[in-house]
Order: C-alpha cells, then structure tokens, then sequence
C-alpha cells in the first residue's frame, strides 16, 4: 500500500487533487481511500488530506503519520510549525511540492534524503490557463506517475472530478492539457516503492486513544463543594417528563445536563432529580428520539414519578 498525504491552503485545490489521485487509481483497478482535514475551514487556512492505494481491501482509516509521499501545494508551509508538512516522511519516499525553489534548496530547508520533485507548478498552470487552481490538477498528474497510473485513468478522474467543481468545458480540456505536460515533461524520481522499501520512518503515536464513561464528565450539584443541602428545584417553571417508550436509552440527556440532575438507573434508564433540576429544558432539546418533552410545572413542592 502507498500512502500519500497533501498539504496545501484552504482554496488551492488540494483536496480536489487527493480526490483525482483516488478516483484515478479506482478507474485503474486499484483499491483507493482519500478523506481532507480541513480544520479551520476558510480560505487560505492550512489543511491536509489523506489517500491510500492498494492492491487489496484497505482497512486503515484516519491520519497518515508516516506517509510514502507528501504533496505541498504551498512552500511557505514548510515554516508552519504547525504543518510541518515532512515530518514523518519516510527517508525512502518522496515530497512533491509546488515552489520556484530548486529541490536542493527543498532539501537543505526539509533534511528529508529521499526524492524529491519541485517545480513552479502555479506559474506553469497560470501560463497555462488554468488559473491558480490548475496547479491542483498539476501535482495529481505527478502522483500518478509516481504510481503507475494510467493515461487514460487519469483522464477519466480529472473529468470526473473537476466537473463537479463546476468548470466550464473550455477550463476542463485546459486542465486536461496541463495534466498531459506535466506528465511528459516532470522529471521522474527514482524512489523504492512501500514492498521493497528497506527502511520506514517509525509511525508517530499522536495520543492514546482511552475510553472514559461520560460519567467522569459531567456536572454533579450534590458532589462538593456544593452543598447536598441545597434544592434549585422550585426554580422551575417547565418541568422535563421522560417517556421511556419512546427512549432509546442513548445517554445523551445524561451528558447534556448542565447540573447533573439527570441520573442513569443500572440498565441506562435517566432519572430526573426533581430536586435539583431547574427546568432548563436542554434535555428536550438535546433528546434525538422525542422521548423527553416538558409540561408546567404546578407539583414542585410534591414527590413525584420521574417518567410516564
């Protein structure tokens, strides 16, 4: 399997080049798996994507913290501290990125020893009509040279995919020619492919992934240093009413509550705590299934049933 992360700014087309890369292994009858990060989500902000190409089922999913290839559509993320766009190469692999830089000025700024291709593929794509986004188009045909792709398979992803972004038939064949020059005139990189590579940077363990029970989260108005003694519960005006029929035993009335007066029985059945609940009625809104609603509230002095 080759993993493959892109690195580029909220507009630049990176996540429209993992999905022509994808979509163009797909046509030529690989397995293929791509999903964008986007983070802050507006223009100009960093975010990454991810595509795995197999020859078998792919059972991996998420971040890719050791990838075969790195894309960067933009050099000036190589300062971002908080990209860092070649960590986690593999010293065999190879970093494609989009700069009028020469690759030994990439290599000397990034360390990374294996392969490297830089090329202005911004202006190539601005000379060549495509506009700023056409260097999208231009770093997705040099993966698929760097994996064995077909022509034709990636023709049919770049029609494909950039139909859907809503270029006019002028811009697609535009871009479908920038693709074809790049193909022929990038120089290729000789680089060992993920079966025969000798040496794989170790993984990078981002956190430990711990099942915690929602209970350690919650509020609890009874725990100190509030005070068991102190009742909101005549602050009401509405007050929730469960039907369990209808609950689903989900849990989110439980986690939502913001004083902890919602209580779960031992089969995951919530209990309000009429003595301390303050009719917020977040709870009736958080509820997916309907199953809590609320009716005024005329019995607070009273000890009543939690649920109907």
């Amino acid at each position: 399997m080759v993993r493959i992360r892109f690195h580029g700014r909220g507009g630049q087309g990176m996540k429209t080049a993992s999905r022509i890369v994808g979509s163009a292994a797909v046509a030529d009858g690989r397995t293929a798996q791509d999903s964008p990060v986007y983070g802050a989500e507006r223009r100009g902000a960093p975010m990454s994507a991810f595509v795995r190409v197999a020859d078998a089922p792919i059972f991996e999913r998420g971040f890719i913290p050791s990838p075969d290839v790195v894309v960067v559509a933009d050099d000036t993320l190589l300062d971002d501290p908080s990209v860092r766009p070649a960590a986690g190469l593999v010293p065999t692999g190879v970093l494609v990125i989009a700069t009028a830089h020469p690759a030994e000025a990439v290599r000397q700024r990034t360390g990374h020893p294996g392969g490297i291709i830089a090329r202005d593929f911004l202006t190539l794509a601005l000379s060549r009509g495509t506009g700023p986004a056409g260097a999208s188009t231009a770093l997705a045909a040099v993966v698929s040279n760097l994996l064995g792709l077909s022509g034709p398979a990636l023709v049919d992803a770049l029609r494909a995919e950039l139909r859907t972004a809503g270029l006019t038939a002028a811009a697609l064949e535009a871009s479908l020619e920038l693709a074809a020059h790049v193909r022929e005139t990038t120089d290729a990189v000789r680089w060992a492919s993920p079966a025969t590579a000798a040496a794989r940077a170790p993984d990078v363990r981002l956190a430990d992934v711990v099942y915690v029970s929602p209970e350690a989260g919650t509020a609890s108005v009874t725990a100190a240093p509030n005070t068991p003694l102190r009742r909101t519960g005549s602050w009401r005006v509405y007050r929730p009413v469960i039907e369990l029929a209808k609950c689903t035993r989900c849990w989110v009335c439980f986690v939502r509550c913001p004083d902890g007066a919602i209580a779960l029985e031992a089969d995951d059945t919530p209990r309000v705590d009429y003595d301390v609940c303050k009719g917020c009625l977040i709870c009736v809104e958080e509820c997916p299934t309907g199953a809590i609603t609320k009716e005024r509230e005329v019995r607070a002095w009273e000890s009543t049933e939690h649920t109907r």
